[in-house]
């Protein structure tokens, strides 16, 4: 079994709504990584010198192979990536090898097989 790992930078707001999302397309979890900071297209805006960007969460999901394109474009959907400046973005990459996993493959194993 081979697996992606999905890594999505969104709005705070959104995280529970992402990661419900993420669980129904078929994630079996997830680490949420709070209150990162970042810039994109358009410079974050400041209010006397006082920053007004949003705090943004950074999801990590390992997914299986199969399952990680359905999820990626749930996120995208739910989050409103495309739909809205800023919103966030997702992007998924190889995982040449994890281990504490077999719980999940245990309970995945079936799931892929009804996919191929």
């Amino acid at each position: 079994m081979h697996f992606k790992l999905i890594i999505a930078f969104i709005a705070e707001d959104k995280t529970n709504k992402v990661l419900n999302a993420a669980r129904q397309a078929g994630a079996t979890g997830a680490t949420v990584i709070n209150h990162a900071r970042g810039e994109g297209l358009e410079p974050p805006k400041t209010f006397f010198g006082l920053n007004l960007e949003t705090q943004r969460d950074v999801l990590l999901l390992l997914v299986e192979e199969h399952l990680s394109r359905t999820i990626l474009e749930k996120i995208a959907q739910v989050g409103g990536f495309e739909e809205n400046l800023g919103a966030g973005i997702a992007l998924q990459i190889d995982v040449e090898d994890a281990v504490g996993i077999s719980h999940q493959v245990r309970k995945l194993t079936a799931v892929v097989e009804e996919k191929i």
